[in-house]
């Protein structure tokens, strides 16, 4: 487990009441509780879905543990008067509320906008959804595999002649979820300043939709949709995965600077002058001529070889990796991108993802295990009736 150094986190005294489930809103609080608040987790009293899903050991979903670290869970029943009105007592203490349920939702469980305001004016509202709150799409339901479809992220995935292709990993629930972080950090920043609250939203499809990046540029440029490249650049050639003798290896030439360096390290040092690639453009139009070029060139040593001598030539290389690969790379053990979080005796320690994020003077820190279902109720509802009086 990453260990404080004894310095207040940088979220610390924020608390979070976190109506979430699933993926999306639960990688946002995680994340706000990576960062020191106190996330306070309200679930049905069947539990987050999540709870039984994937592989479990020891009766326990590894999946589920891995986006509910640092939180406490408390269940009441939202359907129920006593429930709600405990939901409206820990509004009154807290700074932000996070939902992920679809639009109107929540003002018809009996808090619109107006109750939160009412109720605590400093309450920073974060919603995440799959389509946004207005437009045609907002009672639709949504999940990551139908936000990657409509998005156009998928459109331009995979090789030109094969169909589409999804993202292995659900990218449009992860993006939401830390674009929502972001938003709701953003919010509280402005709050020291003004002491008001106010809503932040973030969608699936809005989220990844503005990750297309150079994409959306040429479509606005051009008018024209993207082609599917594969593992090739849609801009730049040569740029994507070549053969050595044993394997292949992905090389990212993305200039001419580092393109020169290339050729040199693998005998067409000639090649950047050829009148055929004197330019992208020509590259470009000639990528499988090039293609091959260098991979005749590349086949003389071995991957290995080749990614020790183009890094040192300043030409950016790597290799696929799985992910046992990844976990066993000295790099990924050097930045703790794998942390051991004891679970109780019962559950023993559960192996998951690490902080991305790096703080010098208060770094993230597995504060709390992933909580059993209604771990926290009978603490945190002591603690807020000793808080009001």
């Amino acid at each position: 487990m990453t260990v404080a150094t004894g310095m207040k986190p940088p979220l610390d005294g924020i608390r979070v009441i976190d109506l979430t489930r699933v993926l999306s809103g639960p990688f946002c609080s995680m994340l706000l509780g990576d960062m020191g608040a106190e996330v306070i987790k309200i679930e049905s009293p069947a539990g987050d879905p999540v709870r039984g899903q994937g592989h479990h050991k020891n009766g326990f979903s590894w999946y589920f543990a891995s986006f509910n670290r640092n939180k406490k869970s408390v269940v009441l029943d939202l359907y129920s008067d006593e429930g709600r009105q405990a939901l409206a007592r820990l509004l009154e203490t807290a700074d932000v509320l996070v939902e992920n349920f679809r639009p109107g939702v929540l003002a018809r469980m009996g808090f619109p906008q107006e109750e939160l305001d009412r109720l605590n004016p400093r309450l920073i509202v974060a919603s995440v959804n799959g389509f946004g709150s207005t437009g045609p799409y907002i009672d639709r339901p949504a999940f990551d595999f139908i936000a990657q479809a409509m998005s156009g992220f998928m459109s331009v995935n995979g090789p030109a002649d094969q169909p589409p292709l999804r993202a292995a990993q659900p990218v449009t629930d992860l993006v939401a979820g830390l674009y929502t972080a972001f938003g709701i950090v953003s919010a509280l920043h402005g709050r020291n300043r003004d002491g008001a609250g106010q809503a932040v939203e973030t969608s699936m499809v809005n989220g990844v939709l503005s990750m297309m990046a150079y994409l959306a540029s040429e479509h606005f440029v051009t008018g024209e949709n993207p082609q599917r490249t594969g593992n090739d650049h849609p801009l730049v050639a040569p740029y994507g995965l070549y053969n050595a003798a044993d394997g292949q290896i992905a090389i990212a030439a993305s200039n001419d600077q580092v393109l020169g360096r290339l050729l040199a390290e693998i005998g067409l040092p000639d090649l950047l002058s050829d009148p055929r690639f004197d330019s992208n453009d020509k590259r470009f139009a000639r990528r499988e001529e090039l293609h091959g070029l260098l991979d005749a060139a590349l086949a003389s040593d071995t991957r290995e070889n080749w990614i020790v001598r183009l890094n040192r030539a300043g030409v950016p290389t790597g290799k696929i990796q799985t992910l046992k690969e990844v976990f066993a790379d000295p790099q990924i053990q050097a930045q703790d991108m794998a942390i051991d979080v004891p679970h109780g005796e019962d559950r023993g320690t559960v192996r998951m993802l690490g902080f991305p994020v790096k703080l010098s003077r208060t770094p993230c820190a597995a504060r709390l295990p992933a909580p059993r279902l209604g771990e926290h109720t009978e603490e945190v509802l002591a603690a807020l009736a000793r808080e009001r009086g």
